[in-house]
C-alpha cells in the first residue's frame, strides 16, 4: 500500500492526537521505519511512555522535555523488543525511576516451529533484534495496567516477533508493528511467524475500535478496513505461492523474485523472508513440502506431492 506523504511531523515535537495521548517522532527514518518510530505519551499526571524508541540521546532528550509540569513518568511499556522501539527504554528509566513493561525478552512467545528453526541455525533477517532487552515487569495476555487516568488491556499479538503486544486504550489500540498504514508489516522467520501473525490479525478483527495508533506512520482512522486489506493482502500472497508451485518447485529466493517484481533491490531480501515465511506456514497446514527439511534454502513443492 502505498505511504501517506502527508505523514511527515517534525521528529522530537510531542503533538496532541487527542485528550490524554501525545506522539513524539523519533529521528530514525529508513526504509523498514518510514518516517521513524513513533513514541506515544498516555495519560495527564503519571504518563505511561509506550515504546520510547531506538538509542538516541536526542529522543531521549524530547521525551523527557515532554513532561509538564505536575506530569512524570510511572510506567515505560515495550510492545517489542526490535531496535527500533526498545533500547531507550533502559535510558529512560534510569533518568525518571519508571519501570520497563514487556511481554518479555527478545525469544518470548515465540512458537515451537520457529524455536525449531532458531536452533537448526537460522539467523535473523536483519530486522534488529534488541538482544540486551529484558522488562523489570513481565506482561501476560488479558492483563491491565493501570496508571494515572489510564487503563491499558495488554493484548498479546505474536506474528511480526514472538514478544508483539498490542495495548487496547477504550476503543482505541496502540498497535506497534502489527498494524501500521503505510505497509505491511514485515513477517521474517525465525523471530516472525505468520501462522501466528494472521491468528493475530483476525483475534484483533472480532473486537469494534475507533482507531489504531500505529508503531509508525498516522492513526489509523478504519482499523476494520486495515484489518481486513492485511488479511487479504496475506492470503493474496499464499494464493501466489501456490499458483507458482503448481509450476515447479521452488525456493524462498526464487520466489520472491517471481512475486514481488516491483520491489527495490534492497528490500528483496527482506521480500524473501516474508516468502519464506508463507512456506512454513504452508508446511504447517501441509500445503507445502520442504525437500530435505524445513530450512531457509530449502525447495519446496506442494504438499502431498
Amino acid at each position: 500500500m502505498q505511504a501517506p506523504d502527508e505523514f511527515n511531523p517534525q521528529p522530537g515535537l510531542a503533538e496532541e492526537l487527542e485528550p490524554g495521548l501525545r506522539r513524539i517522532l523519533a529521528p530514525n527514518p529508513s526504509p523498514m521505519t518510514y518516517r521513524g518510530t513513533n513514541t506515544y505519551l498516555l495519560g495527564t499526571g503519571g504518563l505511561a511512555v509506550i515504546d520510547p524508541g531506538p538509542e538516541s540521546d536526542v529522543h531521549l532528550a524530547a521525551i523527557l522535555a515532554a513532561v509538564q509540569p505536575g506530569q512524570q513518568i510511572t510506567h515505560i511499556i515495550v510492545t517489542h523488543s526490535h531496535l527500533d522501539h526498545s533500547p531507550l527504554a533502559r535510558g529512560l528509566s534510569h533518568a525518571t525511576g519508571a519501570p520497563v513493561y514487556a511481554f518479555g525478552g527478545p525469544q518470548a512467545g515465540r512458537s515451537s516451529v520457529m524455536a525449531g528453526l532458531a536452533a537448526n541455525g537460522l539467523a535473523g533477517g536483519g530486522e534488529g533484534i534488541d538482544l540486551a532487552f529484558a522488562p523489570d515487569t513481565t506482561l501476560t495476555d488479558g492483563e491491565t495496567i493501570a496508571g494515572d487516568s489510564w487503563d491499558l488491556e495488554v493484548i498479546h499479538t505474536p506474528g511480526h516477533l514472538g514478544n508483539h503486544i498490542a495495548l487496547a486504550w477504550k476503543d482505541a489500540c496502540f498497535t506497534a508493528d502489527h498494524v501500521m498504514g503505510w505497509a505491511s508489516s514485515l513477517v521474517s522467520p525465525p523471530d516472525g511467524d505468520l501462522t501466528d501473525f494472521m491468528a493475530s490479525c483476525r483475534r484483533l478483527r472480532q473486537r469494534s475500535w475507533r482507531v489504531f495508533h500505529p508503531g509508525h506512520g498516522a492513526p489509523i482512522s478504519d482499523p476494520d478496513a486495515r484489518l481486513d486489506w492485511l488479511i487479504a493482502h496475506r492470503e493474496s500472497r499464499e494464493a501466489a505461492i501456490l499458483k507458482a508451485l503448481t509450476s515447479a518447485p521452488a525456493t524462498a529466493r526464487s520466489l520472491a523474485e517471481l512475486i514481488y517484481t516491483d520491489t527495490p533491490p534492497a528490500l528483496l531480501r527482506a521480500a524473501e523472508r516474508n516468502v519464506f515465511a508463507h512456506l512454513v506456514d504452508l508446511t504447517g497446514r501441509g500445503l507445502a513440502a520442504p525437500q530435505g527439511g524445513l530450512s531457509a534454502s530449502a525447495v519446496f513443492e506442494l504438499g502431498g506431492s
